[in-house]
């Protein structure tokens, strides 16, 4: 493994000095052949057109931008971050790759796998609410806590949380890039799955606009708030009149309850055969 000088650090900047480093001020050239991609990585997909084009620009140029990895007991390597250039390098043909070594926890290793996922706009909605969500399940993590990690606002980290409650179908097209993050906003303001799936459709079908969802789910709502207040209200009192005639006794109806007064024992007595 050689070292080499005079590079940005890129990523390294985010990470705390505190943590151990080798080679901290210097770049390492690694055997691409000792380098695992990290499994817990947010990154699902990886564009193979975008792929080759940064393949080709490695061969003319070379990586430009170190990676960060790191050292595991048997000398192998985890990529921490910069899966996308490992994977290029080797459709380039290299055999070596500049990078920086650090040790790290594995809670780390994630945690700066999605900060430079993040950074570099390279994860979609999808795979950053499912990276935010993992951390937060495995850590104990608040939102407040999420968003200091990573450096976002806590609505920031909200909002992508809540994609997670949309159907599949439309997560997918969240993946797929088929809508954008805003039209998944404004379709969660609708509550009923149905009525999402619909809008969805609509969106596909149309070419809805995110202001033009805005203004269908308002629609929606505004409907459904004026069938409610149609909707006849219901007659306690002739009920409780009801009641009252057929257990010859006066009855009332209050919090849930059927409230009827005796004062004697044969009162109660005669309640019990009418109702019997």
């Amino acid at each position: 493994m050689k070292k080499i000088t005079g590079l940005g650090r890129g990523l390294d900047a985010l990470i705390d000095t505190h943590i151990a480093t080798e080679g901290s001020s210097s770049i390492n050239e690694v055997d691409l052949s000792l380098i695992a991609a990290n499994p817990d990585q947010p990154r699902h997909s990886f564009d193979e057109e975008a792929l080759q084009e940064l393949s080709d620009s490695i061969k003319e140029h070379g990586v430009i931008s170190p990676i960060t990895l790191r050292k595991n007991e048997d000398g192998t390597y985890l990529i921490i971050a910069g899966e996308r250039r490992y994977r290029a390098s080797k459709m380039a043909g290299l055999t070596t790759i500049p990078a920086y070594i650090r040790t790290a926890k594995d809670e780390e290793v994630r945690e700066w796998a999605l900060i430079e996922n993040i950074q570099r706009e390279d994860l979609d909605a999808i795979e950053i609410a499912l990276a935010y969500q993992r951390l937060m399940d495995d850590y104990e993590l608040t939102q407040e806590r999420m968003s200091e990690r990573v450096g976002k606002k806590r609505a920031t980290v909200a909002n992508y949380l809540r994609l997670l409650k949309l159907p599949a179908e439309i997560q997918i097209g969240i993946k797929e890039k088929k809508i954008e993050m805003g039209h998944a906003r404004a379709i969660l303001g609708s509550q009923s799955t149905e009525q999402q799936l619909s809008i969805y459709k609509r969106i596909l079908r149309e070419g809805l606009s995110v202001r033009k969802v805005e203004e269908l789910v308002s629609d929606n709502k505004a409907t459904k708030n004026k069938v409610a207040k149609q909707a006849p209200k219901y007659d306690y009192a002739a009920k409780e009149k009801q009641l009252s005639e057929c257990l010859k006794q006066k009855v009332k109806i209050a919090n849930g309850k059927i409230i009827i007064p005796f004062t004697s024992e044969h009162e109660l007595e005669s309640i019990i055969k009418h109702i019997r």
